[in-house]
């Protein structure tokens, strides 16, 4: 199905698939302040997101900027407490030289907080009317980028909805869009395999340098990517989870490496790098799946689609989240949760090829307008926390 899209066309010329209003607190003490702005608009395209460190961070700058300024995104209201050190001003610069409508509210210049969640609110209320005339576009499969995460896998994701999400991957890449996969610490022995599907021989190098940065982060962390609940789902080894996550990406060529906050210049396969770059520091997280989603996101994700086997219920904020279950038995027991029974393979109900063309038709209709199940049901999880990565170099963007 190759339908023309209808999307919304922003001043700086990007092309989104839904006209959502941010509200975005820039330490957890602006928090409470933020989400009291935005509940009466909760229904109405307004989302929570934020950044709880006062230390500042470039990291935490940079996905800050590209979430601002994401193609579903049509403004933002920025809540400060006012002695963060998030730097408010050079996010507002950005947000506004996007052409978007955006301010900013700092709790303590603007009297404590009634005031400014009335100031807040009165803002939102206003600006949401001038969304509702942002032109409308036509928007091609060619110019979608499409991202892709497991999380809560068990025995049947590796042969089921991960292989599925691969095909669709493949269909995507072949029309010309923008496919993301990642977790490269769930790829730790795949990256030999990868390389050989590499653009270019360095960028094979700078794939197997990828993953072995995650290996050691892992190692010295002293956990991995498998969890208990991987095994109890029936997961034996981190090899077998490793080559379930690496069936999502397809087999396309690898066409380069992406970092938190880069965007594809042009169509094909991309591997996101979620790894932090130098020392392992133990103050910084474990990966998770809302962090991860947060980061495909903010390279420009328009979709996100997320294998499951044990039956994850997440979605996000600003891109609708299609989920894959893996599990026939999980999928009868969560259907309202699930979009795409990918079981139905085990069970001999379709082919793998069949769920990935359902898989590519589902994401057409939800980039037409049509909610995902974590949409219906209002998911709108986000996690940001601190990181640091280095710039990468010209290996990882062959031309």
């Amino acid at each position: 199905m190759d339908a023309e899209l209808q999307g919304y066309l922003r001043a700086d010329g990007k092309k989104g698939i839904r006209n959502y209003l941010l509200v975005v607190y820039l330490v957890e003490c602006a928090r409470h302040v933020a989400d009291r702005i935005v509940q009466p608009y909760g229904e109405n395209g307004v989302q929570l997101i934020g950044f709880s460190g006062c230390f500042p961070n470039d990291y935490s700058n940079r996905m800050l900027r590209r979430l601002c300024t994401h193609p579903n995104v049509g403004g933002t209201l920025l809540v400060s407490l006012g002695c963060e050190g998030f730097d408010r001003h050079s996010l507002q610069k950005a947000i506004a030289n996007s052409g978007r409508p955006v301010q900013t509210l700092g709790i303590q210049t603007t009297g404590g907080t009634r005031k400014t969640i009335e100031a807040g609110q009165k803002w939102v209320g206003e600006t949401l009317k001038i969304l509702q005339n942002v032109p409308s576009c036509n928007l091609s499969v060619d110019e979608l980028v499409v991202g892709t995460i497991c999380g809560g896998s068990d025995a049947t994701s590796g042969i089921t909805a991960n292989p599925a999400i691969g095909r669709c991957l493949d269909i995507l890449v072949k029309k010309g869009a923008r496919a993301i996969f990642e977790e490269t610490g769930e790829l730790i022995g795949c990256e030999n395999i990868m390389a050989d599907r590499a653009a270019t021989p360095g960028l094979g190098e700078e794939i197997c340098n990828t993953v072995g940065k995650a290996a050691r982060f892992y190692t010295t962390l002293g956990h991995g990517s498998f969890a208990p609940g991987n095994a109890d789902g029936g997961l034996t080894t981190q090899e077998e989870k490793s080559m379930g996550a690496y069936a999502k990406s397809g087999n396309s060529t690898i066409s380069g490496l992406l970092k938190p906050g880069d965007f594809p210049q042009k169509g094909g396969l991309y591997l996101l790098d979620v790894i932090p770059d130098g020392e392992v520091r133990f103050g910084f997280p474990n990966i998770n799946d809302n962090a991860e989603i947060a980061e495909l996101i903010a390279c420009g994700s328009h979709i996100i689609l997320f294998s499951t086997g044990r039956g994850s219920v997440v979605g996000s904020v600003i891109s609708p989240v299609i989920k894959v279950c893996a599990n026939p038995e999980t999928y009868r027991r969560m259907e309202e949760d699930m979009d795409i029974d990918a079981g139905k393979i085990l069970e001999g109900r379709a082919t793998l090829d069949e769920v990935g063309e359902e898989v590519y038709e589902k994401i057409i209709h939800s980039a037409s307008g049509t909610p995902t199940a974590s949409e219906a049901l209002g998911h709108q999880e986000f996690v940001l926390t601190y990181k640091t990565f280095e710039p990468l170099g010209p290996a990882c963007f062959p031309a």
